[in-house]
Protein backbone atom coordinates (compact mmCIF):
# COMPACT_ATOMS: atom_id res chain seq x y z
CA UNK A 1 0.00 0.00 0.00
CA UNK A 2 1.25 3.57 -0.68
CA UNK A 3 0.74 6.43 1.46
CA UNK A 4 1.74 10.11 0.81
CA UNK A 5 3.00 12.37 3.09
CA UNK A 6 3.01 16.14 3.23
CA UNK A 7 5.60 17.17 5.84
CA UNK A 8 5.71 20.79 7.42
CA UNK A 9 9.50 22.09 8.61
CA UNK A 10 8.37 24.93 10.57
CA UNK A 11 11.89 27.60 10.61
CA UNK A 12 13.81 25.39 7.96
CA UNK A 13 17.03 26.75 7.67
CA UNK A 14 18.03 28.67 4.45
CA UNK A 15 18.13 26.54 1.55
CA UNK A 16 16.43 23.52 2.94
CA UNK A 17 12.89 22.59 1.95
CA UNK A 18 10.11 24.05 4.25
CA UNK A 19 8.18 21.38 3.17
CA UNK A 20 8.64 17.50 1.54
CA UNK A 21 5.92 15.11 0.32
CA UNK A 22 6.65 11.60 0.53
CA UNK A 23 5.44 8.62 -1.86
CA UNK A 24 5.82 5.83 1.00
CA UNK A 25 5.37 1.91 0.47
CA UNK A 26 3.86 0.63 3.99
CA UNK A 27 4.33 -2.60 2.70
CA UNK A 28 8.13 -1.97 2.35
CA UNK A 29 9.66 -0.86 5.44
CA UNK A 30 7.75 2.40 4.86
CA UNK A 31 10.62 2.90 2.36
CA UNK A 32 9.93 6.05 -0.22
CA UNK A 33 9.39 5.53 -3.77
CA UNK A 34 9.59 9.29 -4.53
CA UNK A 35 9.96 12.65 -2.57
CA UNK A 36 9.23 16.20 -3.90
CA UNK A 37 11.09 19.10 -1.88
CA UNK A 38 9.74 22.56 -1.69
CA UNK A 39 11.09 25.36 -1.00
CA UNK A 40 9.41 28.94 0.30
CA UNK A 41 9.80 30.95 -2.92
CA UNK A 42 7.67 28.21 -4.32
CA UNK A 43 10.34 26.03 -6.27
CA UNK A 44 9.88 22.47 -5.95
CA UNK A 45 12.57 19.46 -6.98
CA UNK A 46 11.77 16.34 -7.59
CA UNK A 47 13.44 13.35 -6.28
CA UNK A 48 12.50 10.08 -8.38
CA UNK A 49 15.00 7.72 -5.90
CA UNK A 50 15.06 9.43 -2.92
CA UNK A 51 18.00 6.59 -2.07
CA UNK A 52 20.18 7.29 -4.84
CA UNK A 53 23.56 8.04 -3.40
CA UNK A 54 22.77 7.52 0.26
CA UNK A 55 24.93 5.83 2.59
CA UNK A 56 22.18 4.43 4.81
CA UNK A 57 18.69 4.03 3.84
CA UNK A 58 15.92 5.18 6.44
CA UNK A 59 12.30 4.40 6.68
CA UNK A 60 9.94 7.30 6.58
CA UNK A 61 8.00 7.85 10.16
CA UNK A 62 4.91 7.69 10.19
CA UNK A 63 2.62 10.65 10.18
CA UNK A 64 1.77 9.73 14.29
CA UNK A 65 5.52 9.73 14.67
CA UNK A 66 6.08 12.71 13.25
CA UNK A 67 3.32 14.78 14.86
CA UNK A 68 5.13 13.47 18.67
CA UNK A 69 7.96 15.22 17.91
CA UNK A 70 10.24 12.89 18.34
CA UNK A 71 12.58 14.54 15.39
CA UNK A 72 11.90 18.29 16.43
CA UNK A 73 9.11 20.31 17.79
CA UNK A 74 9.86 22.12 14.52
CA UNK A 75 8.03 19.15 11.95
CA UNK A 76 4.44 18.42 11.45
CA UNK A 77 2.53 15.99 8.70
CA UNK A 78 -0.46 14.88 7.70
CA UNK A 79 -1.74 12.44 4.92
CA UNK A 80 -2.49 13.59 1.59
CA UNK A 81 -4.17 12.22 -1.49
CA UNK A 82 -2.19 10.73 -4.21
CA UNK A 83 -3.84 13.36 -6.69
CA UNK A 84 -1.92 16.11 -4.82
CA UNK A 85 1.22 14.69 -4.78
CA UNK A 86 1.07 14.14 -8.80
CA UNK A 87 -0.61 17.33 -9.77
CA UNK A 88 2.65 18.89 -8.07
CA UNK A 89 5.01 16.42 -8.94
CA UNK A 90 3.79 16.86 -13.01
CA UNK A 91 3.36 20.69 -13.41
CA UNK A 92 6.76 21.37 -10.52
CA UNK A 93 4.85 24.10 -9.07
CA UNK A 94 3.31 24.40 -5.46
CA UNK A 95 1.12 26.87 -4.38
CA UNK A 96 -0.35 25.53 -0.96
CA UNK A 97 0.29 26.33 2.86
CA UNK A 98 3.86 26.35 4.48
Amino acid sequence: MIEYIKLFWKGAPEGEPAVILYEVDTENERLAHRSIDIFVDGRTHNIPDLYDGVIEITPIPTVEELNAHVWGEEFHACIIEQAEFEAIWESRFYSGAF
